[in-house]
């Protein structure tokens, strides 16, 4: 065929279609691949294709050091750009590597349409939780799990639900100390009233005081004409949450401590001051004996929170837990995403079992969420769960288990064996390999050159 019908063929394609030579450098680049990516005919042909892209962006260097065709593959060549890419090696008739090409279809509005239907998905999860958890019998049975540990934290709090006492919720990061608060004040008898949650970590020094006790009009420069109520005003006759309250300056532990003290607040700017019906709850990570020993934390504010002390169990002490918790995040997930229920074999159990959970229930949560999404497999294994656990290259700075490797050791062990032995199980073929793995070829050869497989077949 003549080169000026080939040429006038590929021009006429609705994908994306690149050429390179094995310097790299861009011989054909389509009009298709012109609109995808926004890049001239007349400045990319004949320069290096990296100059462009980053090289981990792109498939058809991958297939020219590979020397490996790819076939409908998924790929992110840039953040805004989703494609489904076909790209092979060029050989001459002697069998020389000359170049690469590729085509890429531009998948991105069906992308963007998925993404769209999955938010429309989770909307509709969420009514259907709002609708089970009207169906639930205590506000605490969202504190789930049935071990020793949890109990007595639930049997406190249940307590402390049938008063109007000061109530201290300790606990490491990730253990539910907001679901906990959130739990009391709906079996209190202030449930009719708002719940007003404050993040006293998240919050400017600046603007701790007119977030917390508002402003009167014109108290300063930008002030709304009418004023403003904070948050403290904004619970009256319900609760207010103070999270992090270790994080509150010292200054401001003084004006909270003559809140809790005469229960009046004064607006910035206002000298009257008015009388408030709020019920405090304040929570944090932090050890508050230890700043107090520091002059970090008043003393005073601190037995003013301290009336009631409830401590969140971290996963570690309530191991009995994470099988009811685990079901109940694939669940949950699963419905959300409109996916099947994975199912964790006996291996992935006791894994989850010998791990640490340093995030808590949050990190064991993220883990569920990410197996819904990420996995194929019906049935998870040990050797699949590790895959979930932490980035595919973590840098730990000690050990993350409770046996000699740390987990991402573990995982690259597993992963090299699984690879010796399935290569052997294949008679040494690396693409009937690959599709034993579930992995792509590209990143079958990126594993045996990371983890210097022997390849014997």
């Amino acid at each position: 065929m003549d080169i000026h019908y080939m040429k006038a063929i590929l021009e006429a394609e609705d994908d994306a279609i690149t050429v390179i030579n094995r310097n790299k450098e861009v011989i054909f680049w389509n009009d298709a691949a012109v609109k995808t990516y926004n890049i001239r005919q007349s400045e990319i042909l004949n320069k290096k294709i990296n100059d462009f892209f980053h090289h981990d962006d792109l498939m058809v260097l991958t297939v020219l050091k590979t020397r490996e065709s790819v076939k409908n593959t998924y790929h992110r060549p840039r953040h805004d750009k989703h494609v489904v890419i076909n790209a092979s090696p060029v050989f001459d008739r002697h069998g020389v590597l000359i170049g690469a090409v590729s085509v890429e279809r531009d998948i991105t509005q069906i992308v963007k349409l998925n993404d769209n239907l999955i938010t429309t998905s989770a909307e509709l999860y969420e009514l259907r939780k709002k609708v089970y958890t009207a169906k639930e019998d205590s506000p605490f049975s969202k504190l789930k799990g049935n071990s020793q540990a949890l109990q007595k934290t639930v049997q406190i709090a249940k307590k402390a639900a049938n008063t109007n006492a000061t109530t201290l919720i300790l606990g490491e990061s990730g253990t539910g100390k907001e679901i906990c608060a959130r739990a009391i004040h709906e079996a209190s008898n202030r449930k009719d009233g708002p719940f007003i949650p404050v993040n006293c970590g998240a919050i400017p020094s600046a603007l701790f005081e007119s977030e917390l006790f508002g402003y009167e009009g014109g108290a300063f420069t930008g002030a709304e004409k009418n004023g403003k109520a904070g948050k403290i005003e904004m619970a009256e006759g319900g609760t207010i949450f103070l999270d992090e309250v270790g994080e509150l300056p010292l200054e401001m532990q003084v004006k909270l401590l003559r809140v809790l003290q005469e229960n009046e607040i004064y607006r910035i700017g206002d000298t009257t001051g008015k009388k408030v019906n709020v019920r405090f709850l304040a929570a944090t990570n932090q050890d508050l004996e230890k700043q107090m020993n520091e002059k970090k934390f008043r003393s005073d504010l601190f037995y003013r929170l301290n009336v009631i002390q409830i401590r969140m169990p971290p996963l570690r002490e309530r191991m009995e837990d994470i099988a009811e918790l685990s079901h109940i995040f694939l669940h949950q997930f699963a419905s959300q995403y409109q996916t099947p229920i994975p199912k964790l074999e006996k291996d992935a159990l006791q894994l989850m079992l010998d791990y640490e959970w340093p995030g808590n229930i949050r990190e064991l949560r993220n883990v569920m969420q990410r197996i819904v999404i990420l996995s194929e497999k019906p049935i998870i294994h040990g050797a699949d769960l590790y895959h979930f656990f932490l980035p595919s290259n973590p840098t730990p700075t000690k050990s993350m288990v409770k046996e000699t490797l740390s987990l991402p050791q573990e995982k690259e062990e597993i992963e090299r064996k699984l690879i010796e032995e399935t290569l052997n199980k294949m008679n040494g073929n690396k693409s009937a390999t690959a599709r034993k793995l579930g992995i792509s070829r590209v990143t079958l050869y990126n594993r045996i050159k990371k983890y210097e497989v022997n390849i014997d077949k």
